[in-house]
């Protein structure tokens, strides 16, 4: 019987691809405006930042997700430093990006019908907390949620054993009882079933679920499974 089901953030409750590319359009505005930057130029540059983060901190680490180390790597190697447009450059990026987002169409239902049913709902999400608590409260979302766990708290990145026994253990139940929802097959869908949990995938592309297929439960659309719930998740 399930107890408690989870849910991965980005691109599994919302569209995260159409907030970030909405974002990086104001940073790219806001490079040509302060350093004559090219759309190109900009994006390059930002990605080696964010590699060189990544590469001092690991894959590991939720602090390669955090935006503000990255714009003050990106700063540090201007001819002329100005670390407050780090602070500015922060801010565009997610005032835009939390401006931009919604969630995914039959959601709230779906989370309505969860917790009608006695079903304990949680968030597995990598990244931040603060950065994750802010995207849930700008959805409307996040009274839904009774657990929250973000790779910040687990020390550790999906699909690491750390992260999702922190959720089995936040749920209280049984690794077996509790499902997870994601868009990442490996990280999310197959971390879960490695670590006990039943894994499903969300991926709003395809028209139908193709559980005989894929080998799991496949999610194309929250509303769809108001309709056939029980099937999908196999209770």
């Amino acid at each position: 019987m399930i107890k408690a089901v989870f849910f991965d953030i980005d691109n599994t409750v919302c569209n995260y691809d159409r907030a970030h590319a909405a974002a990086m359009e104001e940073l790219f505005r806001f490079g040509e405006d302060e350093f004559s930057f090219g759309r190109e130029e900009m994006d390059r540059l930002l990605s080696e930042a964010q590699d060189r983060v990544t590469g001092r901190l690991g894959k590991g680490s939720a602090a390669i997700h955090n935006r503000l180390i990255r714009f003050q790597d990106f700063l540090e190697r201007m001819p002329e430093t100005d670390l407050t447009k780090a602070l500015r450059m922060n801010e565009i990026y997610w005032d835009t990006f939390l401006e931009t987002i919604a969630p995914e169409p039959g959601l709230a239902e779906f989370l309505s019908a969860l917790q009608e049913a006695g079903i304990l709902i949680g968030i597995g999400s990598d990244q931040n907390a603060d950065v994750q608590y802010r995207k849930l409260e700008a959805l409307g979302i996040l009274p839904y949620f009774s657990r929250i766990v973000t790779s910040e708290e687990a020390g550790a990145e999906k699909p690491a054993e750390e992260f999702f026994r922190l959720c089995v253990e936040k749920s209280g139940c049984k690794a077996a009882e509790c499902v997870f929802i994601g868009d990442n097959i490996k990280k999310d869908v197959k971390g879960a079933l490695k670590n006990g949990l039943r894994g499903v995938w969300y991926h709003p592309r395809d028209t139908e679920p193709k559980n005989k297929e894929y080998g799991f439960p496949v999610i194309s659309s929250y509303t769809g499974c108001l309709r056939n719930i029980e099937n999908i998740f196999n209770l």
